[in-house]
């Protein structure tokens, strides 16, 4: 009894540092919330109030020219549709460039932005080692492109997913599509019966973590539910989060990880 004790305390003291580095990753100066504007670019040169240079894009890249008066070095950007924005400083802006489908959009950052400003932490489910289900992760004999919406109209998103990440809970076997992780294993996008009721509505993201062996043959994995998180749009209207792929919806309530954010249940 102590013993299950003991590793109770640890395991929700463990979920507690991660969740106050995650709160803190979220405020930082030039994070998630201190993005304060989204323009999307246009095939033609145009020019936008209160954010420095010429901008457009074109086949190969997006483009930035200085104009009258101006005089930062003229730059291109060449990014991937779903990959990591660029951020830059132009004349004192702090300028994020983007590469989102076909196109290309710019997002402005202010770390004294009004979501950073009033910002007082992420409500979470209490960490609970019973939502750490463990399951097996069957790789596809090649990985899969899978085109998912956006909750930004008229967009989608394209990635390539290595396999899925087969669950089981009260008796039933549920089946996720995962992606590959950002700095390794997988990443999952999921809705469940709380979304929209006590949970963001449009998805949560979850990190899997997978040896490089069990992504390669399969086998064992473990999904902690408690590190739940929710996507940027569930935060700031200036994201274009993309949403779970078809089927990825577990049809009872995860009691577990990241709650609608305080600013979004007002």
């Amino acid at each position: 009894m102590t013993d299950t004790l003991s590793t109770d305390t640890e395991f929700v003291d463990t979920w507690q540092s991660w969740h106050t580095a995650r709160e803190h990753d979220l405020a930082a100066p030039l994070g998630w919330l201190s993005i304060t504007r989204l323009e999307w670019l246009d095939t033609e040169p145009t020019r936008y109030d209160g954010i420095p240079g010429t901008w457009w894009f074109d086949e190969s890249a997006a483009h930035v020219r200085s104009a009258d008066g101006e005089s930062f070095a003229d730059r291109d950007f060449e990014l991937t549709p779903t990959g990591p924005g660029e951020l830059v400083e132009i004349d004192g802006v702090h300028i994020e460039i983007v590469r989102r489908g076909e196109g290309y959009l710019i997002r402005t950052h202010d770390g004294s932005a009004p979501a950073v400003r009033d910002f007082h932490g992420v409500p979470a489910y209490s960490a609970d080692p019973t939502w750490v289900l463990h399951g097996r992760f069957e790789p596809y004999s090649e990985p899969r492109p899978v085109t998912v919406g956006a909750v930004a109209e008229g967009l989608a998103h394209v990635y390539v997913s290595p396999g899925e990440v087969v669950l089981g809970h009260d008796g039933g076997e549920h089946r996720l599509i995962a992606f590959n992780g950002k700095t390794g294993g997988l990443s999952i996008l999921f809705t469940d019966a709380t979304s929209g009721v006590t949970t963001y509505a449009a998805n949560r993201s979850l990190a899997v973590n997978a040896s490089q062996a069990v992504l390669d043959e399969g086998g064992p994995v473990a999904v902690d539910f408690n590190r739940a998180t929710n996507l940027p749009c569930a935060f700031i209207d200036f994201a274009t989060c993309p949403l779970p792929p078809a089927g990825n919806h577990l049809p009872f309530e995860v009691t577990a990880g990241e709650k609608i954010p305080y600013e979004r249940s007002q």
